[in-house]
């Protein structure tokens, strides 16, 4: 049977199923129109659509209706790999405010099982809300770039093995400096969505990541460069702290001397675009970044054959410092990553995530609820491995694991943005903090352990008493 035939027996198949779930929505009952429409608007479209990165798109009724069952059980497997939409926080422990957050309530996960459990009707179709327009194959979650940056082309044969290397430098074309708020990494290439692709990191991506910089050429050395987030496959948008904006000088270029790219079973003509979003030209910025290393690279020990191993690691704030974004960075055999705040006898559990090798995610903080932790805080990373044949990411669980790149060896750091603060900024922002959230001293809040202590007061001339 030719596509066209299959196609049209496809429909004929549809065409009843659709008519005859229509007739039987009853009241109160759970149906795509209504309900499962607008959850997949706004969760399931960005990739899921024509040209987009999940390989079948999630626009019509026809499109999502023979995958109910298969929209359930990846919906309602819990913060872990392979759920989607790919958010993997814990909603029963820690901080819950973040951007850009795409995950399910569980009332919307439990609307998602009534309606496949049900028949998956479509109800009455003047129910379905506007359908989203999709301007081109690329949508930019920071909303449109002021300057969009292309790398250069690589290509990378069906079943060829990995590579790390260097790759071109490439010009920005900016002519004044400029401080960037967000960027945003996208792999463009000719690979298709589709379900019977060989299962590698990222489907049917072939940049695995990319370790880059901007640097100004011939420039004296304190303008050499720096370096920006880590691209990784699956990555979501990095908003700098608003008033810690990431300067970017003018004739900056490109440049990156770790790129990893593996194959994903076609042959795949592929680069990288990375959208910048500015502050206003007259933008400076008041909080500088705090640099800090989180993390244990040296002396990974992952024991073959074995579930639920633990790795630690721990660093001492400096400085009062915010925590702008959580992100987890493990390997094959990460299952799971906790950021604990350990200060006096308190200890907070700040963020706990799932971790996906193949979908590699960061969590930036709402502004109203980063962390503001005080110096002298004891920062701790637990990282849950599981190197066993449960779990399906790793090549050969009979191996023993340690520190390297490669995706068969392993890393360990929590790779998230942090600011400075002195003390006065620190009582600022421990005081917007408060009033913004309209917060008092009955209320509890984690991550800012200091929000509510009692500054000493001044004492007299005279009596050296404490004045009320």
């Amino acid at each position: 049977m030719d596509s066209k035939s299959i196609v049209a027996a496809v429909a004929l198949v549809l065409a009843p199923l659709a008519a005859s779930a229509q007739q039987t929505a009853g009241a109160g009952q759970v149906t795509f129109a209504k309900d499962i429409a607008p959850i997949l608007q706004r969760s399931c479209q960005n990739c899921h659509r024509p040209n987009g990165a999940g390989p079948m798109p999630l626009i019509t009724y026809e499109d999502v209706r023979p995958w109910a069952r298969a929209i359930k059980t990846r919906t309602g497997i819990g913060p872990r790999a392979g759920v989607m939409p790919p958010w993997y926080v814990e909603k029963n422990i820690g901080i819950q405010g973040y951007k850009d957050d795409p995950s399910l309530s569980d009332e919307e996960i439990a609307k998602i099982a009534k309606w496949a459990d049900s028949g998956a009707p479509l109800g009455n179709p003047a129910d379905m809300p506007t359908a989203r327009v999709f301007e081109d194959d690329t949508v930019w979650r920071i909303g449109k770039p002021d300057l969009i940056v292309k790398m250069a082309d690589v290509n990378v044969k069906a079943n060829s093995p990995d590579w790390w290397g260097e790759v071109p430098s490439v010009p920005t074309g900016l002519t004044e400096d400029r401080y960037v708020a967000a960027i945003e990494i996208k792999e463009v290439n000719d690979a298709k969505p589709s379900n019977d692709g060989r299962h590698t990191v990222g489907g049917r991506y072939v940049v695995h990541h990319m370790i880059w910089g901007t640097r100004v050429p011939d420039a004296p050395p304190d303008l050499l460069g720096s370096f920006w987030p880590v691209h990784e496959v699956g990555r979501n948008p990095d908003y700098f702290d608003p008033d810690s904006g990431r300067l970017m000088r003018a004739g900056t270029e490109l440049v990156s001397d770790s790129v990893h790219l593996h194959s994903n079973g076609r042959d795949t003509k592929a680069h990288l675009e990375i959208g910048f979003k500015f502050h206003p030209k007259d933008y400076q910025p008041k909080l500088r970044p705090a640099f800090l290393a989180l993390g244990n690279g040296v002396d990974i020990d992952i024991k073959p054959m074995e579930a639920n191993q633990q790795l630690h690691a721990y660093a001492v704030l400096q400085e009062h410092t915010k925590i702008v974004t959580f992100e987890p960075h493990l390997h094959a055999p990460g299952m799971r990553m906790c950021l604990e705040a350990i200060w006096g006898i308190n200890i907070q559990t700040l963020t706990c995530a799932g971790y996906d090798h193949n979908w590699v995610r960061g969590y930036a903080y709402d502004d109203d609820h980063a962390p503001l932790l005080p110096k002298g805080t004891i920062l701790h990373i637990i990282g849950y491995m599981d190197n066993s044949p449960a779990n399906k990411n790793i090549p050969d669980p009979r191996n023993w694991q340690g520190s390297g790149n490669r995706s068969v060896a392993n890393m360990f750091i929590d790779l998230g943005m942090r600011v400075a603060l002195t003390d006065e900024q620190f009582e600022a922002e421990m005081a917007k903090r408060r009033d913004t959230l309209r917060l008092t001293q009955s209320d509890f809040t984690i991550g800012c352990p200091l929000c509510f202590a009692v500054a000493p007061r001044p004492r007299t001339a005279n009596t050296g008493a404490q004045q009320p």
